[in-house]
């Protein structure tokens, strides 16, 4: 009933099994393939009627890795991409300099002709002609042939065509070198490569003599040239020279349209040399001088004086069409009859990916830059990224040039096709174009992208796979209507089977010996591999989703989800846009050795396409919104309300960020509660947007000023130029102003997030971690308890700051009994505490800098053990002690410590760090107040998360909090996963209604001073009096 179809080059071979001949429908699926060559390889795919799609590819010759380590993966490709980030912004700051300079040279250049002007009227005032040499400058009339008019396009500046040189010193000497009469021959021009010092008297620097004067050589001429005229190409025209027309008031006459005319009245030169051009300014003053002579006779000879027009010497300077110059190469056929895409009345969103084989792309940054070159006449906007295995684009072009830019990524190479090695067939499923184009208006309230950004990255879509696997054996393709009716058979075998279990359950009691009934084919498992947020508003009836938060994290709920699969039991997966789903395949192939997988081609996007103009009568199998990753966030299919709304609950298809770039959750919100929030997530976010604490960046598209795209120029166009860094909100300027973290700590935030991904938030960060440190450095011994070590991150930077402290009071060692700096941490996970010992000890041996750093990543390798013994001790800079212990109850083992033979005795505390059971803060304060044996009087309590999330404005506006309706929010949910999410909201207004009342009760205490930052999660410092 399966059939193997292979094929390698025209060759194809079916093998029936079990001794029986394909079906009908397996026959057909062999013709289709062998009448119609397709138009690149096909991977090997296995067909049954029965849902079974593919098979491992022979081609594959990835070796399976059982101990694949994505953690250390996901670190390597993160830093990747931040060198990726660190080069390009290294060459942008680069570029910015040489056009700095450039800038700097032309401001030199004009504010030095503005002297001379300044110089030559005046000594114009004091004498009427110049006893040596003539006047400090030239002025030079540039004239262009009638071809090269057309083809630059000339502004009014350019048209004047009015130059003027410096003249320099040395000009005195190639006036006196042959004889004024003595012709071409008798002129002695200067070589400035190979003069003398003696011959440049005034000049040191023979090559910056030889590139500043325009009138000494042809470089220097060519480059003023090029930057009068800037649309003027290299080598594709010559220089000839002229003496000025003069009427007989010696004012000089406009250039004759006829270049022939001017050579036959003053006699044209040829400038090709450096020698060319010192005759031609030599003859142009010598010129001058002898009007400036013939004038002064004639005001000898006449009573009155007269001054010349003839101000300066002039040369005139023609700029024609080289005959001999290659033609430009034609316009490519794409650009053909182009229309102006600025008066599409729509823009069409689209997406596509490719995977070239082999080496792929070798070089990204190349393809990047040519990627923006070849689009920018379509003005296409989007976000696409580069990388080794491929490129990865969505986009919005203009509906009018839609055919033409599909033409520019397709066209073959013996075509002129610039794209065919990266694009091209390469194209997996060619491109996804979205049906119904977006009208101008509409996109301009509402963009999609804001600009065209093409980004060079370590994986067009990070997989946090440690090797690349094999992406060109990936299973098979299955088209859209083959998926859709392979779901529709599969949904009307799961009601068979349902009824039939009815039908039995219903005869269970009655005696009846009826046959078996026939077996029915098993059911496919189609994978959702998007990640939760995209889930939640739209999927295919029969989907499993993978529920992940990133894209990296899905190969071990794979593991999980297939470990008692069978190997050749069908599976189908589907994503946005196909992409994923080729990495998934791959991995499912490759790695877990599955031989029958499938996988929608184009995903979801071509589905959706495809059904509205191939089937439009049919139902949907996808039911609801389908996530995009643009300005839209989503497509709706049907009007399905799959989501569950993030702040009151109800269902709804609408999915958002929220508006405080602080927050930028991304969230599923109806209507209502995006016009209640102001389009954020809680009442503190809300807050914190309509009182300016958030300052969105605005843009207009279509005009010529655009706002960057945030999601990507915050996080990586970060330039160490002061003056070019624009922050769009005062946390990031706080950041940008503020000393960075050591290294360690940053590896110490990167470990956490490999092996507690769950926990990762719960790291203090930057920012937090600092003020931390200051706090400990600014107490009087510098002995802090922290109640919740995790990770030791802010472990590690009490003992920075401890250890600062005792350098300032001159202390010894500090220890626990003895007192002096000293940090003591409680918690009691066992495997974070495992975590926080090894990141210490890395402290301790090696210090925060780049070698304790160095040190701290291998622990992502190696993995880190569960903490057995009961305590472990470390030494910091040989006068910081530390110790961490492991308690079953943080709060009992407090209450153990102030009794008079406590098993864990210390000596007073200056600060105590509670971040523990939120639940039980105030009895934590409580103990910490009413004795003197663990803090000291006048020591502080810092209270972690205290503003959590932003929900304590809810739980305050309700008075005595949160309203409580389980029972009837339970029972009005149908699904299991309706009421965990209704829990986890339940729980998430229950800490912040504890925390609520913890800082309504703390705040009153008359035994404290309260302090409530609002830095992170909210940080309350609670000073003992």
């Amino acid at each position: 009933k399966k059939f193997l179809f292979r094929r390698s080059g025209s060759a194809a071979v079916a093998v029936w099994k079990n001794g029986r001949p394909a079906t009908s429908l397996g026959a057909a699926f062999l013709t289709t393939h062998l009448s119609h060559p397709q138009p690149k390889p096909q991977r090997q795919s296995l067909f049954q009627p029965q849902l079974l799609f593919s098979t491992k590819s022979p081609r594959n010759t990835h070796v399976p890795n059982a101990n694949h380590n994505h953690n250390t993966g996901a670190a390597y490709h993160a830093s990747a991409n931040r060198q990726i980030v660190q080069r390009r912004n290294e060459l942008l700051r680069q570029k910015r300099e040489a056009r700095q300079k450039a800038l700097e040279k032309d401001r030199r250049r004009n504010l030095r002709l503005r002297e001379l002007f300044h110089e030559e009227n005046g000594h114009r005032k004091e004498s009427s002609s110049f006893e040596t040499g003539g006047p400090p400058m030239f002025a030079v009339k540039v004239v262009t042939c009638p071809a090269l008019r057309a083809e630059l396009k000339m502004n009014g500046r350019e048209k004047r065509g009015r130059m003027f040189v410096e003249r320099p010193a040395l000009f005195d000497q190639l006036l006196c070198n042959g004889d004024e009469d003595g012709g071409e021959s008798s002129f002695r021009g200067v070589d400035l490569n190979e003069s003398s010092n003696d011959e440049i008297e005034d000049f040191d620097d023979l090559e910056a003599t030889n590139t500043s004067y325009a009138c000494l050589s042809v470089k220097a001429l060519k480059q003023t040239i090029h930057e009068f005229f800037r649309r003027l190409k290299k080598s594709t025209y010559v220089l000839s020279a002229s003496l000025p027309l003069l009427d007989e008031q010696g004012n000089v006459l406009p250039h004759p349209e006829n270049d022939e005319e001017t050579e036959t009245m003053t006699g044209t030169w040829k400038v090709e040399t450096d020698e060319d051009v010192q005759r031609a300014f030599v003859e142009a003053e010598r010129f001058f001088l002898r009007q400036q002579q013939q004038q002064q006779q004639t005001d000898d000879d006449s009573s009155s004086a007269s001054s010349s027009t003839m101000k300066r010497p002039t040369l005139i300077l023609h700029v024609t069409k080289d005959p001999d110059a290659p033609p430009p190469p034609p316009p490519p056929p794409y650009l053909a009859n182009l229309p102006d895409p600025q008066i599409s009345p729509t823009m069409t969103m689209l997406s596509f990916y490719s995977f070239p084989p082999d080496t792929g792309i070798p070089s990204p940054e190349s393809t990047a830059e040519q990627l923006k070159r070849l689009w920018r006449p379509f003005r296409a906007l989007g976000r696409i990224y580069v990388a080794r295995e491929g490129i990865n684009a969505q986009m919005a072009v203009p509906t009018n040039v839609l055919p033409n830019f599909l033409e520019c990524c397709t066209l073959p190479a013996e075509r002129g096709g610039e794209l065919a090695e990266v694009l091209g067939e390469y194209m997996e499923n060619g491109m996804n174009v979205d049906p119904i184009p977006v009208p101008m208006e509409e996109f301009r309230v509402n963009p999609a992208f804001r600009n065209l950004h093409v980004r060079v990255r370590s994986q067009i879509v990070a997989d946090g796979l440690e090797t690349p696997l094999d992406w060109q054996s990936a299973g098979y393709d299955m088209p859209p209507l083959e998926w859709h009716r392979r779901l529709k058979e599969a949904r009307e075998v799961r009601e068979k089977m349902e009824r039939q279990r009815k039908e039995r359950e219903g005869n269970e009691s009655e005696e009846q010996n009826e046959e078996p009934l026939p077996p029915l084919p098993p059911l496919p498992i189609v994978l959702d591999c998007r990640n939760n947020y995209e889930t939640q508003v739209g999927k295919f009836e029969l989907a499993e989703p993978l529920d992940t938060v990133n894209f990296r994290d899905s190969w071990d709920v794979l593991k999980e989800r297939l470990k008692d699969v069978s190997k050749d039991a069908p599976i189908m997966t589907y994503c946005t846009g196909g992409i994923r789903c080729v990495k998934v395949n791959a991995y499912l192939t490759q790695e877990m050795e599955f031989t029958n997988v499938a996988r929608l081609a184009g995903g979801v996007i071509a589905y959706d396409r495809t059904l509205n103009e191939q089937a439009p009568t049919e139902e949907p199998m996808f039911k609801g919104v389908n996530y995009v990753f643009d300005g839209r966030m989503g497509r709706r299919i049907t009007d399905d309300q799959l989501g569950t709304c993030y702040t009151c609950g109800s269902k709804t298809h609408l999915i958002t960020n929220c508006k405080n770039e602080n927050c930028h959750r991304r969230m599923v919100q109806c209507e209502k509660c995006s016009g209640t929030y102001s389009g954020t997530c809680s009442e503190g976010c809300k807050a914190r947007v309509l009182n300016g604490g958030m300052v969105p960046v605005k843009s207009v598209i279509g005009s010529k000023t655009t706002s960057t795209d945030q999601e990507d120029e915050k996080k990586e166009m970060e330039y160490d130029d002061e003056e070019n860094v624009v922050y769009s909100n005062l946390d990031d300027y706080s950041d940008g102003h503020s000393t960075p973290a050591a290294p360690l700590l940053r590896e110490i935030e990167a470990n956490t997030a490999s092996i507690f991904p769950s926990g990762a938030h719960m790291v203090s960060g930057a920012m937090q971690g600092s003020f931390l440190t200051t706090l400990a450095s600014m107490s009087r011994e510098g002995r802090i308890l922290e109640i919740g070590s995790f990770s030791g991150y802010a472990t590690a930077c009490f003992l920075e700051g401890a250890s600062l402290a005792g350098k300032l009071s001159g202390s010894d060692m500090g220890t626990r009994e003895g007192g002096g700096p000293f940090v003591l941490s409680l918690e009691r996970d066992a495997r974070a505490l495992g975590l926080a010992a090894a990141h210490l000890k890395v402290m301790s041996e090696f210090g925060m800098g780049e070698e304790g750093a160095k040190e701290a990543s291998k622990i992502r390798s190696d993995g880190v053990e569960d903490f057995e013994k009961d305590s472990v001790s470390f030494t910091y800079n040989d006068i910081a002690g530390c110790e961490l212990i492991r308690v079953s109850d943080a709060l009992a083992t407090l209450e153990e410590m102030t009794s008079e033979n406590p098993s864990i005795s210390t000596a007073p505390f200056d600060i105590v760090f509670v971040d523990a059971d939120k639940t039980r803060l105030k009895e934590y304060v409580d103990i910490l107040v009413s004795n003197d044996r663990i803090l000291k009087k006048g020591g502080l309590i810092l209270v972690d998360n205290v503003l959590w999330k932003g929900l304590v404005l809810d739980a305050a506006s309700n008075g005595s909090g949160y309203e409580s309706n389980s029972e009837d929010e339970d029972e009005n949910s149908s699904t299991e996963k309706e009421r965990e999410a209704l829990r986890r909201n339940r729980r998430a207004r229950k800490l912040a209604n504890k925390m609520h009342r913890f800082n309504s009760a703390v705040v009153k205490d008359d035994r404290v001073e309260v302090l409530v930052i609002p830095i992170r999660d909210g940080l309350s410092l609670i000073r003992k009096r």
